[in-house]
């Protein structure tokens, strides 16, 4: 899976993992991770979500990466917000307060980039990745998240077989085999989602779960 394959979808408006609100787990559970309001946050493979407006709109700094200059472009543009725009390569940065967005591959970034990261909310980007990439993206994370950070994470969970992803399946076993050695894990809710699911259900799906989990740093 390449940067074409989701520039490709951005651009053919091909973006059913866009959610028009802003995600209900995100607004339940942040609370609990304890942060103080200026903890600066990093959404990872953000698209246009308006979770990164919400993030900021309760103090904290925000700072997003995103592959599609357009679908960054669409997040200001729909929200009635001008940027800065400016080169910072081998980014382009569109920024409003204290939020800025890196147009650009997840896996260019280095520690520089997100230094001063306090917390990170992954709601799609985990998922989105096929099997083969999503130990090189935890290894990758593990490099550039400043290891006191907390993570509030968000997986689905399915029968692989009776669908092709994306999002893709990523269980328990998973997220501890990529992410125990630096984090407590703790699974905070499950949902039973098929039913308000029926576009997965025409893909093929018999179930689906969604999962929250929470990521300590060990101590």
């Amino acid at each position: 899976m390449t940067p074409e394959f989701w520039l490709d979808r951005w651009q053919h408006g091909e973006t059913g993992w866009h959610l028009p609100e802003i995600n209900v787990h995100l607004q339940e559970f942040w609370p609990g991770l304890g942060l103080v309001p200026e903890t600066l946050v990093f959404v990872p493979l953000c698209g246009k979500t308006l979770d990164l407006l919400w993030l900021a709109s309760r103090g904290h700094g925000v700072v997003g990466v995103e592959i599609s200059e357009l679908g960054v472009q669409e997040l200001f543009a729909e929200n009635a917000l001008e940027p800065r725009v400016t080169e910072t390569p081998p980014f382009r940065t569109y920024a409003v307060d204290e939020l800025r967005v890196l147009v650009g591959d997840y896996f260019d970034l280095t520690p520089a980039q997100l230094e001063g990261v306090g917390a990170v909310f992954d709601r799609a980007s985990l998922i989105a990745l096929p099997p083969q990439m999503r130990p090189a993206y935890a290894e990758h994370f593990k490099a550039i998240v400043p290891a006191t950070a907390k993570s509030l994470l968000i997986t689905l969970d399915y029968d692989q077989a009776e669908m092709s992803g994306p999002p893709f399946s990523v269980g328990r076993d998973e997220v501890q085999t990529h992410f125990g050695d630096r984090y407590s894990i703790e699974r905070l809710a499950s949902f039973d989602v098929i039913d308000e699911s029926p576009g997965f259900r025409r893909r093929g799906l018999t179930a689906l779960a969604e999962h929250v989990w929470r990521l300590e740093p060990h101590r």
